[in-house]
């Protein structure tokens, strides 16, 4: 990350799409907390900084008049929050581009932060659009990106923004710069055994990360949803399960390709099945493959766990994507619960185990063992698509030879 900032006006991606309550109070700051050794840095190192990130999918709820609901959007919640922990005065733009964010910006003082407005109250931050990027530009001397949960989107002022700034003036941010390095511990030299432990609904979601997973890890662990469609692909009865009909074939295919390669793909022996989909649901346990008509799996069974646990425990490399059962209904929390146990087990014993992104931090962090594992990311989608191979447009865009001329220069 660029650090020779004293004096500068650095313009800061960070990602505060933090969930909040009915009255707008932030519920989990974590994604502000992850992002506050770049902004402490900078400040300590003389810059002023300005923020941008967006809040939500404003121009997806908008009021019955069609106009934007500021009052559910506005990242001014956050103003006092940030200013507590930051420990520096926050100042604040009603709007991310225009005069008054222009005014403020070039009014920031040494050592203190402008938070902008929702970057996503203009329709040409999701289009990447140019204009809105330059103006975003005028505001800082330097670009630092540090949202990896959006290094996915090639918005306008996660990528397009990037090309106002000479090379030598952008940089990604030190949460960013985590995120990569412990992905490519996974991806590049991961002690052995590697384990990789996958839940959520779909298959369809999870066909390329498994595919290039299959290329370095020896165990893929399969929970949750996506476990169903496998089971009925290799004619068992799964009931009213989730299932993808049509990706059978895809499951088998997968299965043929993992054995083909030494790769241990290890389903589910046993489920925990209920009679609808509830808390309350009458429930018992039942063979994977036995599941009867009118009921459906909503975690994994005792003997699932253990044995899916015993492999953990003797793996040194482990990335765990996605819940292995229902686990925001307690009854059917406890396989999930146990994986969080065993995988903060698996990290004393020296394994190096990252968390990556989505349910599976929410997993975690309930079962209050986020502290306990490796590396917990903030990246969800992003981070998917990145151990997928998939290359990140708000990371291309700061490697980019690429720049337009602007008033920074």
């Amino acid at each position: 990350m660029i650090t020779e900032v004293s004096g500068k006006k650095v313009l800061v991606r960070v990602d505060f799409n933090v969930p909040l309550d009915s009255n707008r109070a932030i519920t989990d700051d974590t994604r502000i907390r992850k992002a506050l050794p770049t902004i402490k840095k900078l400040l300590d190192n003389g810059a002023s900084v300005i923020l941008m990130s967006h809040l939500g999918r404003p121009l997806k709820k908008l009021n019955e008049d069609g106009s934007i609901n500021i009052a559910k959007f506005s990242l001014a919640h956050v103003v006092d929050h940030l200013a507590k922990l930051s420990g520096a005065k926050v100042h604040f733009a009603d709007d991310c581009i225009g005069p008054e964010a222009f005014d403020k910006a070039l009014a920031l003082q040494e050592g203190e932060i402008l938070l902008l407005e929702n970057t996503r109250f203009h329709k040409g931050e999701k289009k990447g659009d140019d204009e809105m990027a330059a103006k975003l530009a005028k505001l800082g001397d330097i670009y630092i990106n540090d949202a990896f949960g959006t290094a996915h989107r090639a918005h306008a002022s996660t990528t397009t923004v990037a090309k106002y700034f000479k090379p030598e003036n952008r940089s990604l941010g030190l949460l960013m710069e985590t995120e990569i390095a412990n992905a490519k511990k996974l991806l590049d030299s991961p002690k052995r055994p590697a384990t990789a432990i996958l839940g959520g609904a779909k298959v369809s979601d999870k066909i390329q990360l498994i595919e290039r997973l299959i290329d370095f890890v020896n165990f893929i662990i399969i929970g949750g949803g996506m476990s169903y469609t496998f089971t009925k692909a290799l004619g068992g009865d799964i009931g009213n399960s989730l299932v993808e009909d049509s990706h059978l074939e895809l499951a088998l295919q997968l299965l043929d390709k993992a054995k083909d390669q030494g790769v241990d793909i290890i389903l589910p022996s046993d489920n925990v099945i209920a009679d609808s989909f509830s808390n309350d649901a009458a429930m018992r346990t039942v063979p994977s493959n036995e599941i009867p008509d009118g009921w459906e799996g909503l975690d994994v069974g005792p003997d699932s766990v253990a044995e899916f646990s015993k492999i953990i425990k003797n793996s040194k490399t482990i990335l765990w994507n996605g819940p292995v059962g229902v686990f925001e209904f307690s009854n059917f929390a406890k396989g999930t619960n146990a994986i969080a146990q065993t995988v903060a087990d698996a990290t004393k014993l020296g394994a190096f185990t990252m968390i990556g992104g989505g349910d599976s931090v929410a997993a975690i962090t309930k079962a209050g063992l986020e502290d306990e594992v490796s590396f917990v990311s903030t990246g969800g989608g992003a981070m998917l698509e990145f151990l997928e191979g998939k290359k990140l447009p708000g990371i291309e865009a700061i490697e980019s030879a690429e720049f337009v001329e602007n008033a920074n220069g």
